[in-house]
């Protein structure tokens, strides 16, 4: 039996149907529209991880810029015997290239100054603080490390 070419097409077509083969290499609607529920589900429990790590990469900064400086203030104490009277003096000095960044604030104005109250140190700065009022994950104030 011989077919006419369009109607072996046909039944050829029919025939992979049946059999589960398609020549159709696209995705349907519904499966992306899955997928994309799916990315969307993982990014939203990503974020707060994320978001997270941050804060305590910027709680780790803050510590370590706090050891920096208070060392800075104490060097600065054995070399001159009283302490500075502003961050600046401490850059104009060399002892810091710049006044650092407060991490959690993201400005370098907001470090608190805790100055010397007796007449033999001055009014110099004894130590220094962070300016942002919030909390870290241990419970602490960030204002008080």
């Amino acid at each position: 039996m011989i077919l006419e070419p369009h109607l072996r097409r046909l039944l050829l077509m029919e025939l992979n149907t049946i059999l589960g083969k398609f020549n159709n290499r696209g995705f349907t609607l519904i499966e992306l529209l899955l997928v994309l529920t799916l990315v969307a589900m993982l990014a939203g429990l990503a974020v707060p991880i994320v978001s997270k790590s941050i804060q305590r990469a910027k709680g780790s900064t803050l510590k370590e810029d706090l050891f920096v400086m208070r060392k800075i203030i104490n060097d600065f104490y054995g070399d001159h015997a009283r302490y500075p009277h502003t961050l600046e003096e401490l850059v104009d000095e060399g002892y810091i290239r710049a006044i650092p960044v407060d991490p959690l604030t993201e400005r370098y104005d907001t470090w608190l100054l805790d100055r010397a109250t007796n007449g033999d140190e001055g009014d110099g700065i004894l130590d220094v603080r962070s300016g942002y009022q919030g909390t870290a994950s241990d419970g602490t104030r960030y204002d008080k490390w």
